[in-house]
């Protein structure tokens, strides 16, 4: 055989050596593109729900996973998130991702959709067992940061642990809620002793109201030093309400989640602290897990995202600027 032969073969046999492995590979690719994995959240036009969606949305882009975006219009919308459920599980995708809007409202429509699908739970709980996976912050545990801040915020006002405070609670029956006003009465109880919880309200899902509720709280109790405000939406309300009447120095507020306005409270003395969680993360590694489980393979039963406490002090902190302003596009 001539040299030039010889090259030719070995140039002949490397392209076909490629090109088994591009076939090899091929029906991989092909197969992750075609998995589907709708995320389900609870109102589509929050900015907290945007995280969530952006992080499931780059969980799609990096595993090659098509990822429709689903949710209604409004957290108190439970009867449209319970047919959107039942339209994305009749799409026969490979499995779900879903924030339930309502513990038991949402425990037997997930029942039922896990007996064809796999169902991965994010943020707040439903009352079923039949999640695959469930990711969401400790809300007890934010509860109690969230009490922990109030009180240390009191402290620095007053120089003492002690005075009237109220608890704000975005909707009734939704199980991350619950879970966070359960964390901040039993730390308050066992650990502050000094606080009096005068009243302990609940909303329904409008920041106007937030900022209603918060504006007749204020003129009926002249002695009010304290609030939790354990959503987003009612965060915005009361840190208005707040604002309106310049109280910053006089009633501390600590809100959890976080958009530009609370962190514009936050900024001007409005609002104390906020307790941000990982949205993003849990969109993301929501995303994952299902498409793990829709593989066959182990995940934990459940993954505790985290929270953190942001105040003025530290919200230039690389770690909580991260939290404070994650890429949603």
């Amino acid at each position: 055989m001539s040299i030039v032969k010889s090259l030719l073969s070995r140039r002949a046999f490397t392209a076909l050596a490629g090109a088994a492995v591009i076939a090899t590979a091929m029906p991989v690719t092909s197969f992750a593109a075609d998995v589907t994995i709708p995320i389900i959240v609870k109102d589509t036009t929050s900015f907290y729900w945007q995280i969530v969606l952006a992080g499931a949305r780059k969980a799609g882009k990096d595993l090659g996973v098509n990822v429709p975006e689903l949710g209604a219009q409004a957290e108190s919308d439970i009867n449209g998130q319970i047919s959107i459920l039942e339209n994305a599980v009749a799409g026969k995708p490979a499995a779900i991702v879903i924030s339930p809007t309502e513990f038991k409202a949402l425990g037997k429509p997930i029942d039922e959709a896990a007996k064809s699908v796999p169902i991965i739970g994010i943020d707040s709980a439903a009352d079923s067992k039949a999640f695959s996976s469930f990711l969401t912050t400790d809300n007890v545990q934010g509860g109690r940061i969230a009490a922990d801040g109030l009180a240390a915020a009191i402290k620095e006002m007053t120089g003492k642990e002690e005075g009237d405070i109220v608890i704000l609670t975005n909707l009734p029956g939704v199980g991350s809620l619950e879970q966070r006003r359960e964390g901040f009465l039993d730390q308050v109880k066992t650990k502050y002793p000094g606080l009096k919880v005068i009243a302990d309200k609940y909303g329904d899902g409008q920041a106007t109201t937030g900022l209603n509720m918060m504006t007749d709280l204020i003129t009926a109790n002249p002695n009010l030093v304290g609030v939790f405000a354990s959503n987003l939406i009612l965060a915005q309300g009361v840190g208005q309400a707040i604002a309106e009447n310049k109280l910053g120095d006089k009633i501390k507020v600590i809100g959890f989640d976080s958009d530009e306005k609370t962190v514009g409270f936050l900024k001007d003395g409005a609002i104390a602290g906020l307790v941000v969680q990982d949205p993003y993360r849990m969109g993301y590694d929501g995303i994952k897990t299902a498409l793990a489980v829709s593989k066959g393979e182990k995940v934990p039963e459940n993954v505790d995202t985290g929270a953190n406490l942001v105040t003025k002090a530290n919200m230039a902190d690389p770690k909580i600027d991260a939290l404070l302003n994650p890429k949603i596009k």
